[in-house]
């Protein structure tokens, strides 16, 4: 019988045994030390950056790629991770960040007495990286269109200059370029403060020197509205213009925003809200502040850059139904500086909810846009509860219009708001309306509504007065449901034309129903709801109509 025979473990299969499980161990290890290592390095930078950032004068924005070739203001190389600043344009490396932020001075919202002299102010130059297609003030021919830092820009004016014609122009004063009626200069500022020691300044007298066209516009952004372009706005507009007209309203209300107005003479400013409708009210309701406080004569007029999903008010005022980047934010100046400025009626919305004597206290809202009770409040209701559950979702225009369409399908299959005419009773100027069939009803202030559908107008086959902002009526119409809802939209089916009034009220006798007002939805109970005019704003008007000198500066450029 054979003896069973064990493996013979030489020295040269142990130290084998032990190199495999050595090689196995680093495989696994290297990967996770490495990793830790970068992201405790990336932490640490993260650190460092946000340290500077927080102590700094400058508008410091850490990117990790720039758009276009970039070299950094300290060391001349070229850079892809880095940080700018949104105020003056600076921008730099990581290593160097440190460094030009104590040697580099940025935009000054306010200069001293002693850094203006009676022929105006200096220049504020920046060294590379100017604007793309931009051209020397002196030779005419085109700037930065070397592979290095070179050539000047002027942080105020705009104007760019080569290396080599930089010295003709080092003593000439800055007259703040193309959008000079629109930017408040640091030396205005500079007047009020000085004159604020002594006495009440006259803000009519200081304005002098700047002429009769000058207009200041203030910048007021919301970085949460629509795609999230915001804070890619707030720092094109701060290159711009005065970084002190411009405002995050996520960081302050707009009622203290407003209150720059003051500083200007009268009904003198102007007002650029970038965001959607709700973001326009949230605005014209804190002028409506200034106005109970006795501040009419500083009312600004308002423009509308759209940054919302739907953008009804902005498109029935001229500036398009939603804003994506495609237009330079200096064309946007120009667009307001070659606005109309017209009215827009506002209106008050009374709810009294039924209850023992009506005792309860009816809660009063501000319309600008529409009401409705019906498939397209439904709708709203069921995205914004959406939205409260995951807001990060909804960053993209595209995928909120989505979701509206994906709630209005599922509405033309439930039919949750059948037999409305049923529920309610409409009074258009104290007179009672006999309502068909109905699953909506829709109270209009403007021209359009559902993201950019002409409802009163509807497919535009029959003659019915022109619905107007201005003219202290309202629209009211009634759909059959969402698939009519639809319907409208591509200009398939009209509404149902109810009629024009000066005061609507709307009584729904029993079970909840979706109401909205301009966006904002809510399930309601036994109500009665009365519309009545409360004031007029002022808005700007954009025609998109070029005057002859501007088609033919254009055909020149």
């Amino acid at each position: 019988m054979e003896e069973n025979k064990q493996p013979c473990l030489t020295p040269a299969t142990m130290f084998a045994d032990k190199s495999l499980i050595l090689w196995t161990l680093c495989s696994v290890l290297v990967p996770i030390l490495i990793t830790l290592w970068c992201s405790f390095q990336r932490s640490r930078r993260q650190l460092y950056r946000k340290d500077i950032f927080r102590q700094s004068k400058h508008d410091w924005r850490a990117t990790d790629l720039f758009s276009q070739p970039t070299y950094c203001c300290m060391c001349s190389q070229h850079i892809l991770q880095g940080a700018f600043c949104n105020c003056c344009g600076l921008c730099v490396d990581e290593d160097c960040l440190k460094t030009a932020d104590r040697q580099f001075q940025c935009k000054e919202i306010m200069l001293r007495c002693d850094e203006i002299d009676q022929k105006g102010m200096s220049h504020h130059w920046t060294h590379g990286n100017v604007p793309l297609c931009s051209y020397c003030l002196v030779c005419k021919q085109q700037c930065g269109n070397q592979p290095k830092l070179c050539d000047y820009r002027c942080i105020w004016c705009q104007g760019t200059v080569h290396d080599d014609c930089f010295e003709s122009l080092k003593d000439e004063k800055c007259d703040l370029g193309e959008f000079k009626s629109l930017i408040i200069p640091p030396g205005y500022l500079s007047d009020i403060n000085q004159m604020h020691k002594n006495k009440k300044p006259d803000y009519g007298k200081l304005a002098l020197p700047y002429g009769t066209q000058w207009s200041p516009i203030i910048i007021l952004a919301n970085t949460r509205s629509g795609n999230n372009m915001g804070e890619h706005l707030l720092g094109e507009f701060k290159i711009l213009l005065n970084p002190v007209q411009v405002f995050d309203l996520t960081k302050i209300p707009p009622s203290k925003a407003l209150q720059l107005c003051i500083l200007l003479p009268n009904n003198s400013a102007q007002v650029l809200v970038c965001g959607g409708d709700g973001t326009v009210g949230w605005v014209l309701d804190a002028i409506d502040e200034m106005k109970i406080k006795g501040q009419e004569q500083y009312i600004p007029q308002v423009a509308i850059l759209p940054l919302g999903t739907g953008n009804d008010l902005a498109n029935t005022l001229g500036w398009g139904a939603g804003y994506a980047g495609e237009i330079p934010v200096a064309q946007i100046l120009r667009n307001v500086m070659e606005a109309d400025g017209i009215e827009l009626d506002r209106w008050k919305v009374q709810i009294t909810k039924k209850g023992y004597y009506n005792l309860r206290k009816p809660k009063v809202f501000t319309m600008n846009n529409y009401f409705s009770v019906g498939p397209d409040a439904l709708m709203a209701l069921n995205f914004h509860a959406h939205r409260e559950k995951t807001p990060s979702l909804f960053s993209s225009r595209i995928f909120n219009k989505a979701v509206y369409l994906f709630y209005g399908t599922k509405d033309c299959l439930v039919q949750e708001c059948k037999d409305l005419n049923k529920k309610v009773e409409l009074e258009l100027d104290g007179e009672r309306v006999d309502l068909p069939s109905l699953e909506g009803i829709i109270v209009l202030n403007i021209g359009y509504w559902g993201g950019g559908c002409r409802l009163w107008e509807g497919m535009g086959d029959e003659t019915y007065p022109l619905a107007r902002h201005d003219d202290g009526l309202l629209e009211v119409v009634g759909v059959y449901g969402s698939f009519h809802c639809a319907q409208i939209q591509v200009k398939l089916a009209n509404p149902v034309r109810i009629g024009q009034a000066h005061t609507v009220r709307l009584i729904l006798k029993s079970s909840k129903m979706p109401m909205q007002i301009d966006g904002e939805p809510w399930a309601q109970g036994p109500c009665t709801v009365t519309i009545t005019h409360k004031t007029r704003a002022k808005m700007l008007y954009y025609s998109g109509e070029q005057t002859d000198d501007d088609a033919s500066s254009t055909s020149e450029q």
